[in-house]
C-alpha cells in the first residue's frame, strides 16, 4: 500500500506544475529558462538528499563497527552496505531521465498554445498508452477491471478538462501534438523509472536521472539565467517551486514506488495529477471550473480508487448466516 500512495502523490505533485508555468511565463519567462531552472533545482536537491542519506549510512555503519570491535567475543553483528553504481549503471539511469526534460519542454511549450486543462487532458493520455505498451511487451490483454477503469477515467477526463462543455471549440493543431507528444515521452519516463537499476537506493536513482535531465535541457537551452542575474530574479522562486514538485519530489516517489507496483498500476494511480491541476488553476489562478468539471473530477477520483476498492473487496470473507 506504501508504494501505491509514494506514487499517488508523486503524480498529485505534477499536478501542480501547470499552474506555475502559467504564472512564469506571465513574468516573461521563455520555455528554457523555465525548464532549465526547474530541472537545475531539481538537480541540486537531489544530490543534496543523496549526500545527507550517504552521510547518515557511513554513520551507522561507523557505529556498528564500533560496536563490533567491542563485542569481540560475542554475537557478530551484521552490516548493511550500500553497492556502489557502475559506470554503466549510472550512465543507464541518466538515459532514463531524459524523458523527464523532454516531458517537460513538450508539455509547457504546448501550453502556449492551448488551455492548460486541454494539455493536461492530452498529457493524461499516457493512462492507455502505458497499458498499452505494457500489453505489447507482455503479450497479454489486460484485465477486464483495467479496461473498465480506464474508461472511467478518460469519461471522467472529458468531463474535468471542460470538453463537453457547450461552445468548446477548435484548437491549435501544433499545442495538440505537442500535448499528445509530452503523453508518449511521459510514459516512456513510467516504463524506464521501473526498469532502470530497480535495486539501486531510490534517492541515488533520482540523483543520476536528473542529472541526465538537466544536462539535457542544458544543451538545447544554454542557462543563461546562471550569468544573467536571474539568479536573484522571481525565475528562481518559479524554479524551486518546479523543481521541488516536478524535478524532486515525483522522481523519488515513483522510483520508491513503481519498481514494487508495475508500470500498469502505476498509469493508473497517476491519473491523480489531473484533479489536482483542476482544482489549482480554479483556486490559484481563479479559472472558472464549471459544476461538469467538478463532476469529472469526482470521476477520476473514483477510478484511481477502483482498482484498490476491488482488490479489498475480494479479500473480505463471506460469512455465511
Amino acid at each position: 500500500m506504501k508504494h501505491m500512495v509514494a506514487v499517488f502523490l508523486g503524480a498529485a505533485s505534477y499536478g501542480i506544475l501547470s499552474t506555475f508555468v502559467v504564472l512564469a511565463y506571465g513574468h516573461g519567462y521563455t520555455l528554457g529558462e523555465v525548464v532549465g531552472s526547474q530541472m537545475m533545482i531539481g538537480f541540486l536537491l537531489t544530490w543534496a538528499l543523496s549526500a545527507w542519506l550517504n552521510m547518515r549510512r557511513k554513520q551507522a555503519v561507523k557505529r556498528q563497527t564500533n560496536m563490533k570491535i567491542h563485542q569481540a567475543n560475542g554475537p557478530q553483528t551484521n552490516m548493511r552496505t550500500k553497492a556502489v553504481l557502475t559506470l554503466k549503471q549510472k550512465l543507464l539511469l541518466m538515459l532514463a531521465g531524459l524523458p523527464t526534460a523532454i516531458t517537460g519542454l513538450l508539455y509547457y511549450e504546448s501550453l502556449r498554445y492551448i488551455p492548460a486543462s486541454v494539455a493536461i487532458l492530452l498529457l493524461f493520455q499516457f493512462t492507455w498508452m502505458g497499458v498499452l505498451i505494457q500489453a505489447v511487451r507482455l503479450r497479454k490483454l489486460p484485465e477486464r477491471k483495467v479496461y473498465l477503469t480506464l474508461a472511467i477515467l478518460l469519461g471522467g477526463t472529458l468531463l474535468a478538462a471542460g470538453l463537453a462543455e457547450p461552445g468548446a471549440g477548435a484548437f491549435h493543431l501544433g499545442g495538440i501534438v505537442l500535448g499528445l507528444l509530452a503523453a508518449v515521452s511521459y510514459t516512456l519516463f513510467m516504463l524506464f523509472n521501473g526498469k532502470a537499476v530497480p535495486d539501486a537506493e531510490p534517492a541515488d536513482r533520482s540523483k543520476w536521472m536528473m542529472l541526465g535531465a538537466m544536462l539535457l535541457v542544458f544543451l538545447l537551452f544554454p542557462p543563461q539565467f546562471l550569468w544573467n542575474g536571474d539568479l536573484l530574479s522571481p525565475l528562481m522562486l518559479y524554479g524551486l517551486l518546479l523543481g521541488a514538485f516536478g524535478a524532486f519530489i515525483p522522481p523519488l516517489l515513483f522510483a520508491y514506488g513503481i519498481p514494487h507496483i508495475g508500470e500498469g498500476l502505476a498509469g493508473i494511480l497517476g491519473a491523480a495529477e489531473l484533479p489536482v491541476a483542476v482544482m489549482l488553476s480554479a483556486v490559484v489562478l481563479h479559472e472558472e471550473v464549471s459544476f461538469l468539471q467538478w463532476i469529472g473530477v469526482a470521476i477520476v477520483l473514483a477510478g484511481v480508487a477502483l482498482p484498490e476498492w476491488l482488490k479489498r473487496l475480494r479479500r473480505v470473507p463471506v460469512v455465511n448466516h
